[in-house]
């Protein structure tokens, strides 16, 4: 293979290639993160799994680095490399529903929205991200946290099976009946073993929801806190709401003069009886006035892409996160003080519960290394400007600093940022050694290691 020529990949590949000075080029390198500015040798926009193994085959020929894009929203730009070849699945994003079995299958580039359009009228979903332009793959290798997650478990918890490409440019299927190792750890291990181009789920009963945000005033932010920490405990689990920290952005459901005010915002998602959604959220109703809310029955997907506006590609983008078993006192008080210094519009901080039916399966069922934790939180510094990376970048890590005394030592693998690559072991936890070991058998050269990595 040591001859396989440019010019032969074009030939082999059913999509399209793109190399430097190609009509398309510069379009095709471009990542999620405006931050990230990478000049690829050549990208494939793989059209199907054939042409992933060829890509991969070519990068082994020529000692190419190797970076996979799926639905292309890495903070990090793990979707990029420069002089390497990028494998960019954006042309693979069909889903395929079984109403019967109630399974989905969906290709490497689809994302939560493609999957969401196809399931919804069979009024049925499995649990996705909080953005609907989010990566089907992605979410799913990391593990999935999203609004579904303490019903229905993680996304990663109702993967069926997958196809994947691995490191010598075989095509292997992973689930518990075949390659079950393997399939072990791609349910949170990450883009670590090879370049998965579909992914099949299960699929729950879930079409219209009872939610939506709530925006608290700054001087009621400790009380609503206060309560998500006791009220999420035993809560009913088709409950999945999470606290934020948010400026307003100018829509019509909020006081024109308190446009571009922090506030504690509430998200709410009741996926139970939709009759018994408003009772479901008495109680948070009467912890505190309620500013502006926006809340009620609507379907599932437009929940899931209610923020989307908010988070458009071309962002300065920079994360930081940690697990939490409980919201102490310690840790509400980083958040009161750090929360309200939100920079723009468009950052924000998540606290997402993962309790419930994450809970019940098995620490070491999955990949997923952090089943103890009660709570995901994340900072997410994202901004338009340029100009302001290093104050942006400076809120972020504040306030990290400020809340990792209080959390544990992990954090959700894809909340990552490209300088975290020495929590790698503690945010794969207990399952890191092991990870490791399948690490060996897949991918010894550790081709695939743009990705919070696994060395080895």
């Amino acid at each position: 293979m040591s001859d396989f020529t440019l010019d032969q990949l074009r030939e082999q590949v059913r999509g399209a290639v793109y190399a430097s000075g190609d009509d398309g080029y510069d379009q095709a390198r471009r990542v999620y993160n405006a931050m990230i500015d990478r000049r690829p040798r050549v990208v494939v926009r793989a059209a199907n799994t054939g042409d992933v193994a060829t890509a991969v085959r070519y990068a082994r020929a020529h000692d190419l680095e190797v970076a996979v894009r799926g639905g292309s929203h890495s903070v990090p730009g793990f979707g990029t490399v420069d002089d390497g070849v990028v494998i960019d699945l954006a042309a693979m994003r069909g889903v395929r529903v079984d109403p019967a079995a109630r399974t989905a299958r969906a290709e490497g580039g689809a994302t939560w929205g493609d999957f969401n359009a196809a399931t919804y009228p069979y009024g049925l979903a499995t649990t996705g991200g909080i953005i609907s332009t989010t990566g089907v793959g992605g979410l799913t290798l990391g593990g999935g946290i999203g609004y579904l997650a303490r019903g229905l478990g993680l996304s990663c918890d109702n993967l069926v099976s997958a196809d994947v490409v691995t490191a010598d440019g075989s095509i292997l299927v992973a689930s518990e009946q075949e390659n079950a190792d393997l399939f072990w750890a791609l349910r949170g291990g990450g883009g670590n073993f090879g370049v998965v181009t579909s992914l099949e789920f299960q699929l729950h009963p879930v079409k219209d929801i009872y939610g939506g945000p709530m925006f608290f005033s700054l001087d009621d932010a400790a009380d609503v806190l206060r309560f998500y920490r006791e009220f999420i405990q035993d809560a009913p689990e088709q409950f999945g709401g999470f606290p934020a920290y948010q400026i307003a952005p100018p829509l019509p459901f909020i006081p024109e003069a308190r446009h571009g005010e922090p506030f504690l915002a509430f998200v709410s998602c009741w996926a139970g009886p939709m009759d018994e959604g408003e009772s479901v959220l008495k109680e948070l109703r009467d912890v505190a006035p309620i500013v502006a809310e926006h809340v009620g029955p609507m379907p599932y997907p437009a929940l899931n892409s209610a923020f989307d506006a908010l988070v458009p590609p071309g962002l300065q983008h920079y994360w930081k996160a940690n697990f939490v078993r409980d919201l102490s006192d310690e840790v509400i008080a980083a958040h009161l003080d750090h929360g309200p210094k939100v920079p723009v519009v468009n950052s924000t901080m998540h606290i997402y519960p993962i309790n419930g039916a994450v809970h019940r399966v098995a620490p070491d069922a999955t990949a997923f290394g952090h089943r103890e934790a009660t709570f995901a939180t994340v900072i997410a510094g994202m901004w338009p400007d340029p100009a302001q990376n290093d104050a942006n970048i400076g809120w972020v890590r504040d306030y990290y600093a400020a809340t990792a005394p209080h959390s544990e030592e992990g954090g959700y693998v894809n909340f990552m940022a490209a300088d975290d690559q020495d929590r790698v072991a503690a945010n794969y936890g207990g399952n890191y050694e092991r990870l490791r070991a399948v690490k060996r058998v897949y991918d010894p050269d550790n081709v695939f290691h743009l990705n919070q990595n696994i060395a080895p």
